[in-house]
């Protein structure tokens, strides 16, 4: 199937514009979006006018119209260690035995690090610490334990010699301590994302695998250009890539992908299944706004197959 074909923007993109932050802010993107209750929370990365990055909270009946917190949200942390910084970012939100888990960027000042908070109401957030070394983002936590253990995938970089731009495996028993390292994917000789690559929302269980949504970056005479791509994982060994296409699922094209803070970027957060197989996938867009796709979940999987 063609990609053009499988992944749809919503005729009202951008949903969320700098504008419908409460307050006003410089912009709102890169952000995670899930199912909660009735309707669907988010955390929002939203740049203040002082250009650092906080997480705000917000509520939504149908996905599409929402209500952000005027005020970034607050953590209880019992570790001064390991509290949050004030650049918070690029969150990914996964439901997992009924809490919801918040992985996101914290940068300190000696670089960014993978930080995890968990909530069960959105409301109260508990600090779980800062998870990695830095430099190191694009954290994501698998939706259920793989081999008895909580899963992540993550992206170290920090120049060729410490394997910049690709995406590592790690596990853990706690959600503290990790280990078993293990490269995922990079590059690997695409040319839309030959620069670099990252993981984007939770992946998806499917039979056909674990289906992750990623992003990729192509170095290009105008500067970075940020695609979205998909591929599947082995269920069993995350750490294998079963079916990647060459063939990325959805680049910039439209004016608020084209125009922004950080033009030409499509970078994927949130990829929400609902109930009739239909996946919202919510990206940000030239690290600007936020905007809506939608695909078939068979769809996807078969794009990654090379099937339709």
């Amino acid at each position: 199937m063609p990609c053009e074909t499988v992944l749809k923007r919503y005729d009202g993109n951008p949903i969320l514009r700098p504008e419908d932050v409460p307050g006003g802010c410089n912009s709102i993107f890169n952000s995670a979006v899930v199912h909660f209750g009735k309707g669907y929370a988010g955390v929002f990365r939203v740049e203040h006018r002082d250009k650092r990055s906080r997480l705000h909270v917000g509520r939504s009946d149908d996905g599409i119209q929402w209500a952000v917190c005027r005020e970034p949200l607050r953590f209880d942390c019992k570790d001064p260690a390991s509290a949050p910084a004030n650049h918070l970012y690029d969150p990914r939100i996964t439901a997992l035995d009924g809490t919801w888990y918040v992985m996101y960027a914290n940068l300190l000042r000696y670089g960014s690090v993978i930080a995890l908070a968990e909530t069960k109401d959105f409301e109260t957030f508990r600090q779980i610490g800062n998870l990695s070394t830095p430099p190191n983002r694009n954290g994501v936590l698998f939706p259920e334990k793989v081999g008895g253990r909580y899963a992540r995938l993550e992206r170290p970089f920090g120049g060729p010699e410490y394997a910049a731009g690709e995406v590592w495996y790690a596990e853990s028993p706690d959600l503290v301590h990790w280990g078993r390292f293990r490269r995922v994917f990079g590059p690997d000789g695409l040319f839309w994302c030959g620069l670099k690559v990252g993981a984007g929302p939770a992946p998806i269980r499917t039979d056909e695998g674990w289906l992750l949504l990623y992003h990729g970056v192509q170095d290009t005479a105008q500067g970075n250009l940020y695609s979205a791509g998909a591929l599947l994982l082995d269920l069993e060994e995350p750490w294998n890539v079963r079916a990647r296409p060459a063939e990325y699922l959805l680049a910039p094209n439209q004016p608020y992908e084209r125009t922004g803070d950080v033009p030409n970027v499509v970078f994927p957060c949130a990829a929400v299944l609902e109930p009739d197989g239909e996946v919202k996938v919510y990206y940000g867009a030239a690290d600007t706004c936020i905007a809506l796709a939608t695909a078939r979940l068979d769809d996807l999987v078969d794009f990654c197959l090379g099937r339709g």
